[in-house]
């Protein structure tokens, strides 16, 4: 009898041991999760405030130098009539 006292006891401190072992494997995971987390949070907010100033320098660098109007396009009809009415005139 105290040899399986003895055995269920082992048994039972595998158990917890391995209980044990898991408990920390997940606490670990865990911690690697939230740290991964708060890292990408940190970049983002960085990434988006460089974005921000770099938009609102363009944006000044615009203001200071304006761009200027782009000519219409001529349309194919407007230019057969003007190449028809200069081979008239010749």
């Amino acid at each position: 009898m105290a040899e399986s006292s003895q055995n269920i006891m082992e048994k039972a401190e595998a158990r917890f041991m391995e209980k044990q072992k898991k408990a920390a494997e997940r606490n670990q995971a865990t911690a690697e999760y939230v740290s991964e987390a708060k890292a990408r949070t940190i970049k983002t907010a960085r990434l988006r405030a460089l974005r921000l100033a770099k938009e609102e320098a363009d944006r000044a660098a615009e203001a200071l130098n304006p761009v200027a109007p782009k000519k219409k396009r001529v349309s194919r009809a407007v230019k057969k009539a003007d190449v028809a009415s200069t081979e008239v005139k010749s």
